[in-house]
């Protein structure tokens, strides 16, 4: 029996009929190699979690050491007592110090930068060893009491991961990046046992693409990952939240101040990490390598007097979540997180700010709550409502990624009923921020290489062309003594929607259009109508030795879209086409 395969295709969903395509089209692969990378993705991020929790437990003798009562020493070194912490980061640093600068400068720093880069400006294109680097550099950074955060690291070895299988599969551009976003997905989404918000972070973050081809594979590498990271990590909520319920309509201005709250903390992380890491760079004067290693002991002075800065810090976010914390220490937690978690970037750490960014936000919407409870007592007991929604917001506010901070609270603590304040929060968060700033924690750092994302991979192609350069000198202009009738009859036959006119020395006139030309003709009582010099439509023109984006609008605002004259001294020197332009372009495409 026949199986009608086109029936077949057109009855399934959208996504899947966009990326169901014949294999020479490259679709089956597609989806193979998608899979492949987020299982891949889903293993590297289980890998790169034991390898955190073995350097924790070398470095530090404890599983956590920011869940630890106290301050106790390190098992192994008990006569240095709680100052070995002074060491950790130190000799930390001198580990993966050498191994950053020596193999994979990439590797330092919070990683989403790197990986926006190479999308944006390189095709998607990653160094294989980056992924090894990266996990082994941020794993020791982490072990031995970076204050960072384990995301941005997966992120980039997922995305290291697809890059590198798509040069294997000689992909297009295209299909490497939309693999360099199946693995961040499958990355995020292992880590943190999240397959929805690891397919948003991806698109709204790196791709800034919704396409339906693009998601489809983003969804299965996601749902890949997902499956091999609950194989081997559980299916559990990141945080147990207490049972939480809206009492009235009047709590909701108290989400909308604690979202402008988390926007200017959101804003003010950005700008304290960038200037801590300016700070160092400016001190700095020995060799790069050894600079995790000389500031891991200033970095070890802040774990001796505040320990739960160690390592990414969950069990204290929890803690605080839960509201075991007062005021003002939930205050100092929040600064001292900013400072550690600048601090190790500062110093040459590897290690993502998203972690960092949901403490900080816990500890803010923890304190709120607290002072909250004190004012209205009917409120009290809701630490950990105030704190989640602050946790999305000020993420909101540093990273401005709405969709994805809204989907990774809810798949965070698998909690719905907190969804509307989370939502208000977090777009008002985002709102305030775009005005506080023009960069995101995550743009920032790559603005201040002059890289800017929102710019049309051709911009800086065409400030360095010049008009001369693609006009066409050739292009055939009107006499102006010739009738309207005669141009009617030269333009027609020339195929052009519109020609430039010149007098009998060259000079331009003017551009005739056929649109101008019949209207003249019908109101004309003379058979030839007037002449061409007395009709055509003076216009603005481009000189020569302009570059293209200065004149790109007036070509695109041209008369019948024909283009743009090019002139010297009123002289016509030839004619700037949109399809010139737009060849231009072309060339210039990711």
């Amino acid at each position: 029996m026949s199986t009608d395969i086109g029936a077949t295709r057109r009855g399934l969903p959208a996504v899947w009929r966009t990326i169901w395509k014949p294999a020479a089209e490259g679709g089956y692969q597609l989806i193979a190699v998608a899979l492949v990378v987020g299982a891949g993705a889903g293993f590297a991020a289980v890998a790169f979690r034991w390898m955190i929790s073995a350097a924790t437990l070398f470095f530090s003798g404890h599983a956590d050491y920011s869940a630890v009562q106290g301050h106790p020493g390190h098992p192994w070194l008990p006569w240095l007592g709680p100052f070995f912490v002074v060491l950790a980061p130190a000799v930390g640093g001198l580990v993966y110090g050498p191994l950053v600068h020596r193999f994979a400068p990439e590797a330092r720093g919070h990683g989403v930068p790197e990986v926006m880069y190479a999308v944006s400006q390189h095709g998607g294109r990653i160094k294989g060893q980056v992924a090894v680097v990266k996990a082994l550099a941020s794993a020791i950074c982490i072990g031995s009491g970076g204050s960072v955060g384990r995301e941005g690291p997966i992120v980039q070895i997922g995305s290291a991961l697809g890059s590198w299988l798509a040069r294997v599969f000689r992909m297009p551009d295209s299909r490497v990046r939309t693999l360099v976003a199946c693995g961040a997905a499958g990355g995020i989404a292992a880590t943190f046992n999240a397959p929805i918000a690891g397919v948003f972070f991806a698109l709204e973050l790196l791709l800034a693409d919704f396409e339906a081809s693009s998601f489809g594979a983003v969804v299965l590498a996601s749902v890949a990952a997902s499956v091999v990271g609950r194989s081997f990590l559980g299916d559990q909520a990141f945080l147990q939240l207490p049972p939480f319920h809206l009492s009235s309509g009047w709590e909701f201005p108290l989400f909308l101040l604690l979202g402008l709250l988390a926007a200017v903390a959101g804003v003010g992380f950005t700008r304290a990490l960038y200037a801590i890491e300016d700070l160092c760079d400016f001190l700095w004067r020995l060799p790069n390598w050894l600079r995790p290693a000389l500031g891991g002991l200033l970095l070890g002075l802040l774990l001796l007097a505040l320990p739960q800065m160690y390592g990414v810090g969950y069990p204290v976010l929890q803690a605080g979540v839960d509201g075991r914390y007062a005021v003002g220490f939930l205050l100092v937690l929040l600064v001292g997180k900013i400072v550690a978690t600048s601090l190790t970037i500062g110093i040459g750490g590897s290690g993502g700010v998203f972690a960092p960014s949901l403490f900080i936000g816990a500890m803010l919407g923890a304190a709120f709550g607290e002072v909250v409870g004190i004012v209205d007592p009917a409120l009290h007991g809701q630490v950990g409502t105030f704190a989640l929604v602050g946790m999305g917001a000020v993420f909101a506010g540093a990273a401005r990624a709405p969709i994805t901070a809204v989907i990774i609270m809810f798949e965070l603590t698998g909690e719905y009923s907190i969804i509307l304040p989370i939502m208000l929060a977090i777009v008002v968060a985002t709102g305030v921020s775009k005005l506080m700033s023009p960069d995101t924690i995550y743009t920032l750092k790559l603005s201040r290489r002059g890289v800017d994302l929102t710019r049309h991979p051709g911009t800086e192609l065409m400030q360095a062309t010049l008009v001369r350069a693609v006009m066409d000198s050739s292009h055939r202009a009107l006499d102006g003594s010739l009738s309207a009738a005669e141009g009617s009859r030269l333009l027609l036959a020339s195929g052009k929607h519109s020609l430039p006119v010149t007098d009998a020395e060259g000079r331009l006139a003017g551009v005739v259009t056929l649109q101008l030309l019949s209207v003249e003709l019908a109101g004309s009582e003379s058979r030839r109508g007037p002449s061409l010099s007395g009709v055509a439509e003076h216009v603005a023109t481009a000189e020569p030795s302009a570059t293209l984006d200065s004149v790109v609008e007036l070509v695109l605002e041209s008369p019948a879209g024909g283009g743009l004259p090019v002139a010297e001294d009123g002289v016509l020197k030839g004619w700037l086409s949109q399809e010139a332009v737009l060849r231009l372009l072309s060339r210039a495409r990711p």
